[in-house]
């Protein structure tokens, strides 16, 4: 009977050592709002989770390549069985899941990226307007940066139609600037995508990229399927180029709604995916970023100065996702 009791005693005592040690465990790990709570409540405005285990490494960033895709909200991508490229690629990247596009329809969101304004554009999708403002394209050459635009379907370099086949000019916004589009020189660099495998092939991908899908592969026209089977083609050749501390950004130009974030963004909350080496792998943020972080992202990282909307104080760059160190 002693030796029940001894028995019964001993068990007692291990298992209050263990609810000790589980609640300071709890305690420990608990100080913090999870992004599950944060996307409920509102209350975080910056979580990240699932972070990969590497550490953060010095730039200055090897490349850097965008692609914009059309017109998804975030649900109807991510985790969706039509996007399994697409999936599989942010299953080993980083994603940020409270991304909004700034305004509807397509132009005014490209020129955000790329200017930092949507130039009083905001519901207009012309053709053949120009903007006479300071741009990426700008910064790129005032830095001595070499930068190229592959559009899929465009007949020639700088082509001065508006829309041909699968190809509109509207998805390819440095023609929209004056002194790109006026420029010899410049438009050297805006060329159609089949100049795209030529470079691959010769490793002489410009330090800046640019993809422009034509209308069905960018998802506007065609299904999320045929989009994502495109990606498939053309991304993993990309991302084998990057260079150590390369970066691709994919992202929607807007979705349906008018979601919205930071003060300015009412386009929708759209999927944005950051791939290649100098991305952190499996990062999850819920972060309010829109159109304007991004563009800061891409000064940050090349040491550029900020352009308009970029350098507004409710403009959060994405370093969160991101092992490579931004120059400024």
């Amino acid at each position: 009977m002693l030796r029940g009791l001894a028995r019964t005693a001993l068990h007692a005592s291990l298992v209050a050592l263990l609810a000790t040690a589980t609640l300071m465990l709890v305690a420990g790990c608990g100080g913090g709002t999870t992004a599950s709570q944060a996307s409920r409540d509102g209350s975080a405005t910056s979580t990240t989770t699932r972070t990969s285990a590497r550490s953060t490494v010095a730039g200055p960033v090897s490349r850097i390549a965008v692609v914009v895709l059309e017109n998804k909200e975030y649900d109807q991508v991510i985790g969706r069985p039509g996007a399994p490229y697409l999936n599989a690629l942010a299953r080993q990247s980083a994603v940020a899941s409270n991304y909004f596009g700034i305004t509807h329809p397509s132009l005014p969101n490209y020129l955000a990226l790329t200017g930092g304004s949507t130039f009083g554009l905001s519901g207009s999708d012309c053709g053949n307007c120009s903007v006479s403002h300071r741009n990426l394209v700008d910064q790129l050459e005032a830095a001595g940066i070499s930068w190229k635009v592959y559009a899929e379907g465009m007949p020639s370099a700088c082509s001065a139609v508006t829309a041909t086949g699968d190809y509109v000019r509207r998805h390819n916004p440095f023609l929209y600037y004056a002194d790109v589009w006026d420029d010899p020189r410049r438009c050297q660099n805006d060329v159609p995508a089949t100049a795209l495998d030529h470079d691959l092939a010769a490793h002489a991908l410009p330090r800046f990229v640019w993809l422009v899908p034509n209308l069905c592969h960018d998802m506007h026209s065609c299904d999320t399927y045929t989009g994502d089977l495109y990606l498939r083609s053309v991304l993993p050749r990309l991302i084998a180029q990057l260079g150590p501390t390369g970066v691709l950004f994919i992202t929607f130009d807007e979705g349906s709604s008018d979601q919205g974030c930071c003060g300015v963004a009412k386009g929708g909350r759209i999927a944005t995916v950051v791939a290649g080496p100098g991305a952190r792998a499996g990062a999850r943020s819920m972060t309010p970023y829109d159109h304007y972080s991004l563009l800061r992202t891409i000064e940050d990282l090349l040491g550029l100065p900020r352009l308009g909307g970029a350098a507004s104080a409710s403009t959060r760059p994405m370093t969160d996702l991101l092992r490579v160190r931004p120059v400024r």
